[in-house]
Protein backbone atom coordinates (compact mmCIF):
# COMPACT_ATOMS: atom_id res chain seq x y z
CA UNK A 1 0.00 0.00 0.00
CA UNK A 2 1.06 3.49 -0.72
CA UNK A 3 0.38 6.48 1.98
CA UNK A 4 -1.12 9.49 0.17
CA UNK A 5 -1.52 12.75 1.96
CA UNK A 6 -3.74 15.23 -0.03
CA UNK A 7 -3.54 18.72 0.86
CA UNK A 8 -5.31 21.51 -0.23
CA UNK A 9 -4.12 24.51 -1.07
CA UNK A 10 -3.38 27.29 1.67
CA UNK A 11 -6.03 30.58 1.32
CA UNK A 12 -6.07 32.74 -1.94
CA UNK A 13 -7.78 36.64 -1.88
CA UNK A 14 -10.13 34.37 -3.99
CA UNK A 15 -11.46 32.06 -1.44
CA UNK A 16 -11.74 35.27 0.89
CA UNK A 17 -14.21 37.20 -1.63
CA UNK A 18 -16.20 33.70 -2.92
CA UNK A 19 -14.61 34.42 -6.58
CA UNK A 20 -14.80 31.31 -8.63
CA UNK A 21 -10.53 29.97 -8.74
CA UNK A 22 -10.86 27.13 -11.63
CA UNK A 23 -7.80 27.01 -13.65
CA UNK A 24 -7.13 30.29 -12.60
CA UNK A 25 -3.92 31.24 -10.67
CA UNK A 26 -4.27 33.91 -7.86
CA UNK A 27 -1.33 33.52 -5.33
CA UNK A 28 -1.94 32.83 -1.56
CA UNK A 29 -2.94 35.55 0.92
CA UNK A 30 -0.68 36.20 3.82
CA UNK A 31 -2.78 33.92 5.81
CA UNK A 32 -2.21 31.29 2.71
CA UNK A 33 1.09 31.78 3.39
CA UNK A 34 1.10 30.92 7.01
CA UNK A 35 -1.10 28.09 6.60
CA UNK A 36 1.38 26.14 4.13
CA UNK A 37 4.23 27.21 6.79
CA UNK A 38 1.80 25.43 9.73
CA UNK A 39 1.14 22.49 7.20
CA UNK A 40 4.74 22.03 6.48
CA UNK A 41 5.74 22.00 10.22
CA UNK A 42 2.96 19.81 11.21
CA UNK A 43 3.71 17.07 8.12
CA UNK A 44 7.55 18.18 8.07
CA UNK A 45 8.21 14.56 11.09
CA UNK A 46 6.72 12.42 8.35
CA UNK A 47 9.51 10.49 5.98
CA UNK A 48 7.86 11.53 1.95
CA UNK A 49 9.40 9.70 -0.38
CA UNK A 50 8.16 12.94 -2.72
CA UNK A 51 5.89 15.25 -3.29
CA UNK A 52 3.72 15.84 -5.88
CA UNK A 53 1.97 19.49 -6.73
CA UNK A 54 -1.06 20.58 -9.02
CA UNK A 55 1.05 23.17 -11.60
CA UNK A 56 -1.22 25.94 -10.13
CA UNK A 57 1.27 27.92 -8.46
CA UNK A 58 -1.69 28.56 -5.14
CA UNK A 59 -0.92 24.31 -4.81
CA UNK A 60 2.81 24.36 -5.75
CA UNK A 61 3.41 27.69 -3.02
CA UNK A 62 1.89 25.84 -0.07
CA UNK A 63 3.58 22.71 -1.56
CA UNK A 64 7.09 24.89 -1.54
CA UNK A 65 6.84 25.17 2.53
CA UNK A 66 6.90 21.49 3.05
CA UNK A 67 9.46 20.80 -0.18
CA UNK A 68 11.78 23.40 1.57
CA UNK A 69 11.69 22.15 4.91
CA UNK A 70 12.57 18.00 3.68
CA UNK A 71 14.69 19.32 1.16
CA UNK A 72 12.69 17.23 -1.87
CA UNK A 73 12.00 18.37 -5.33
CA UNK A 74 8.49 18.94 -5.97
CA UNK A 75 7.08 16.86 -9.22
CA UNK A 76 4.53 19.32 -10.63
CA UNK A 77 0.90 17.47 -12.40
CA UNK A 78 -1.61 19.74 -14.26
CA UNK A 79 -4.03 15.88 -13.37
CA UNK A 80 -3.91 17.69 -10.02
CA UNK A 81 -5.34 20.92 -10.92
CA UNK A 82 -8.88 22.18 -9.59
CA UNK A 83 -12.14 21.57 -11.98
CA UNK A 84 -11.98 23.94 -14.96
CA UNK A 85 -15.40 26.21 -14.51
CA UNK A 86 -15.49 27.65 -18.12
CA UNK A 87 -17.36 31.09 -17.97
CA UNK A 88 -17.41 31.48 -14.04
CA UNK A 89 -13.80 31.36 -13.76
CA UNK A 90 -12.57 34.62 -11.64
CA UNK A 91 -16.39 35.49 -11.31
CA UNK A 92 -17.88 36.68 -8.10
CA UNK A 93 -20.62 34.01 -6.93
CA UNK A 94 -23.17 36.57 -5.89
CA UNK A 95 -22.23 37.34 -10.26
CA UNK A 96 -23.30 34.15 -11.29
CA UNK A 97 -25.83 33.49 -9.13
CA UNK A 98 -27.59 36.52 -11.34
CA UNK A 99 -25.71 36.05 -14.34
CA UNK A 100 -26.71 31.85 -14.83
CA UNK A 101 -29.39 30.83 -12.49
CA UNK A 102 -30.29 28.61 -13.76
CA UNK A 103 -27.05 26.80 -14.51
CA UNK A 104 -25.68 27.44 -10.89
CA UNK A 105 -29.00 25.57 -9.51
CA UNK A 106 -28.50 22.77 -11.49
CA UNK A 107 -24.27 22.56 -10.59
CA UNK A 108 -25.15 23.24 -6.84
CA UNK A 109 -28.24 20.49 -6.68
CA UNK A 110 -26.93 17.89 -9.36
CA UNK A 111 -23.55 18.34 -10.29
CA UNK A 112 -22.82 14.92 -11.14
CA UNK A 113 -25.24 16.05 -14.47
CA UNK A 114 -24.71 19.50 -14.70
CA UNK A 115 -21.32 21.79 -14.82
CA UNK A 116 -20.25 25.20 -15.62
CA UNK A 117 -20.66 26.49 -19.09
CA UNK A 118 -17.64 25.93 -20.76
CA UNK A 119 -15.82 24.39 -18.45
CA UNK A 120 -15.24 20.59 -17.12
CA UNK A 121 -17.61 17.90 -15.91
CA UNK A 122 -17.15 16.05 -12.74
CA UNK A 123 -16.75 12.62 -14.66
CA UNK A 124 -14.53 14.30 -16.92
CA UNK A 125 -12.36 15.65 -13.48
CA UNK A 126 -12.75 12.35 -11.74
CA UNK A 127 -11.48 10.38 -14.77
CA UNK A 128 -8.16 12.91 -14.69
CA UNK A 129 -7.92 12.61 -10.69
CA UNK A 130 -8.26 9.41 -10.72
CA UNK A 131 -5.41 8.33 -13.67
CA UNK A 132 -3.38 10.94 -11.69
CA UNK A 133 -3.32 9.05 -8.60
CA UNK A 134 -2.75 5.89 -10.11
CA UNK A 135 -0.22 6.82 -11.61
CA UNK A 136 1.59 8.22 -8.77
CA UNK A 137 0.18 5.31 -6.56
CA UNK A 138 2.45 2.68 -8.65
CA UNK A 139 5.25 5.14 -9.07
CA UNK A 140 6.04 4.82 -4.97
CA UNK A 141 4.70 1.28 -4.16
CA UNK A 142 4.92 0.90 -0.04
CA UNK A 143 5.64 4.53 -0.07
CA UNK A 144 5.11 8.05 1.30
CA UNK A 145 3.70 10.71 -0.73
CA UNK A 146 2.43 14.28 -0.23
CA UNK A 147 0.21 15.35 -2.97
CA UNK A 148 -0.92 19.04 -3.23
CA UNK A 149 -4.33 19.76 -5.01
CA UNK A 150 -7.50 21.28 -4.39
CA UNK A 151 -11.38 21.03 -2.83
CA UNK A 152 -12.89 19.01 -5.84
CA UNK A 153 -10.28 16.49 -6.47
CA UNK A 154 -10.00 16.01 -2.69
CA UNK A 155 -13.90 15.29 -2.40
CA UNK A 156 -14.06 12.93 -5.48
CA UNK A 157 -11.16 10.86 -3.83
CA UNK A 158 -12.69 11.05 -0.30
CA UNK A 159 -15.52 8.98 -2.08
CA UNK A 160 -13.39 7.17 -4.00
CA UNK A 161 -11.64 5.62 -0.97
CA UNK A 162 -13.73 6.58 2.52
CA UNK A 163 -16.74 5.03 0.20
CA UNK A 164 -18.77 8.45 0.32
CA UNK A 165 -22.05 8.53 -1.49
CA UNK A 166 -20.80 10.92 -4.69
CA UNK A 167 -24.04 12.81 -4.33
CA UNK A 168 -22.74 13.94 -0.97
CA UNK A 169 -19.92 15.94 -2.87
CA UNK A 170 -20.69 19.46 -1.75
CA UNK A 171 -20.13 18.17 2.06
CA UNK A 172 -16.46 16.70 1.56
CA UNK A 173 -14.70 19.92 0.48
CA UNK A 174 -11.68 20.34 2.95
CA UNK A 175 -10.97 23.88 4.00
CA UNK A 176 -7.43 25.79 3.04
CA UNK A 177 -4.74 23.70 4.23
CA UNK A 178 -6.17 20.39 5.47
CA UNK A 179 -5.17 16.81 4.86
CA UNK A 180 -6.67 13.47 4.32
CA UNK A 181 -4.87 10.25 4.47
CA UNK A 182 -5.56 7.57 2.12
CA UNK A 183 -3.96 3.92 1.91
CA UNK A 184 -3.98 3.29 -1.49
CA UNK A 185 -3.45 -0.34 -3.55
CA UNK A 186 0.27 0.70 -5.81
Amino acid sequence: MTTLYLIRHGETPWNVVGRYQGQLDPPLTENGARQAQATAEALSAIKFDAIYSSDLARAKLTADALADKLGLPIHLDERLREIHQGEWQGVLIDDIRTGWPDAITGWENDPWQHYPPGGETLPQLQERVFTAIDDIAAQHPGGMVAIFTHKLPIALLKIRYQGHPAAKIWSLLPKNAAWEIFEVAA
